[in-house]
């Protein structure tokens, strides 16, 4: 763990350090939005609590996040829908966590940059070479390979999404994969994918961070940049490589509506009466349980809702494959084989493959049971 001594002494060195967007500064683009230092103070908190510091350590991640335009930031798009930037970038009601991401020096973003054709892509090699080694490159989408890598070609020169990809990552000093898409494949690599899509992590041998969902939360983003400006290093990972302060619990084990699968309370099908007392979603498909991520208490919107409260199940969206593994979506998985890999459960460092299975079985059994008590009861 780090001391405030270090952290001080870290912050020092990011003062140092001349500001990439001199026009306006983080704390201003905060203040012309209209959020408060207070706001401000009260977001550092909470994001103080969400990467596991000590309270006390508030004032110092709020600087470190005033400081965060200091590091360059080259995102790519691969083979993707834009979802992951456009959840980020085009709130109607901008988040602290988006103006923040608004506000870093983004070298390189096709959504929001005015350049195409030559000038972007001289604008990306540029940035490549300006920041060589101290750049964060972030990727959206997964990535074509093999005998079908021209299936995405990007810019003037006809690069392949793979040759952009492996030399910004050989340049890069830190690396995310942003989505589902990136950090796993995604829907792109669903079966029988044709143009053999790939995770970011194939097209290079060093660290990359997975940031999953489909979008991943703007907390789930803006902290990992938070946590290399403050500590230089990559957060603690799970098996899967994804930060254990965001991904480190089930949905089930912080939903809303778990009091309701404790207490064997279940909806039936979509519409009936339990739907609309906000009973457990496990029987029409609920694939909490088995994925790990924030969003019960993230949530989307402007932070307003999620999925599950709006009334749908969890559909898995945060796990390896899940377009395939976790079909059909309406559908409890109960007893189905669940080979997910090594480390899909809490245990993730301990227990291997299988658990999760034996995990389904025994959600399956007590929604059984549950069912058969409470036709007794009636």
């Amino acid at each position: 763990m780090m001391t405030e001594e270090r952290l001080k002494a870290r912050l020092l060195e990011l003062e140092s350090m001349p500001s990439l967007k001199p026009k306006l500064s983080i704390p201003q683009a905060l203040e012309q939005a209209g959020f408060s230092r207070r706001d401000f103070l009260k977001w550092a908190g909470a994001m103080t609590a969400f990467l596991a510091l000590p309270s006390t350590f508030t004032p110092l991640v709020a600087r470190a996040a005033e400081l965060a335009d200091r590091v360059p930031v080259i995102w790519l798009h691969m083979a993707e829908c834009t979802g992951c930037s456009e959840s980020l970038l085009r709130s109607d009601t901008p988040t602290i966590d988006s103006l923040i991401f608004d506000h870093i020096s983004l070298e390189y973003h096709e959504t929001v940059m005015a350049a195409s054709g030559w000038q972007a892509e001289e604008n990306l090699e540029s940035a490549i070479q300006k920041h060589k080694g101290n750049y964060f490159l972030m990727v959206e989408g997964g990535i074509p390979m093999g005998d079908t890598e021209n299936y995405l070609t990007v810019g003037p020169h006809g690069k392949t999404g793979y040759q952009h990809a492996k030399e910004a990552c050989d340049n890069a000093k830190a690396i995310l994969a942003i989505g589902t898409c990136s950090s796993f494949g995604g829907i792109q690599a669903a079966r029988p994918n044709p143009s053999n899509a790939q995770p970011l992590s194939k097209v290079t041998n060093k660290t990359v961070i997975n940031v999953p969902g489909c979008p991943p939360s703007e907390k789930n983003i803006v902290g990992n940049i938070l946590q290399f400006l403050i500590f230089k290093e990559a957060p603690s990972l799970d098996v899967y490589n994804r930060p254990k302060w965001a991904y480190g619990l089930r949905i089930h084990d912080l939903c809303e509506r778990r009091g309701h699968f404790d207490a064997g309370e279940f909806v039936q099908k979509f519409g009936d009466e339990g739907a609309k007392n906000g009973y457990c979603l496990y029987k029409v498909g609920c694939k909490g349980p088995y994925t790990f991520n924030n969003c019960s208490r993230e949530r989307f919107n402007s932070h307003t809702s999620w999925p599950i409260q709006a009334g749908h199940g969890c559909i898995g969206c945060s796990e390896p494959h899940f377009w395939d593994r976790m079909q059909p979506f309406e559908e409890p998985i109960a007893g189905k084989i669940f080979p997910l890999g090594q480390g899909s459960d809490s245990v993730a460092d301990k227990v291997g493959i299988g658990i999760l299975c034996l995990t389904g079985v025994a959600i399956a059994a007590h929604a059984a049971l549950a069912a058969i008590k409470k036709d007794k009861e009636a």
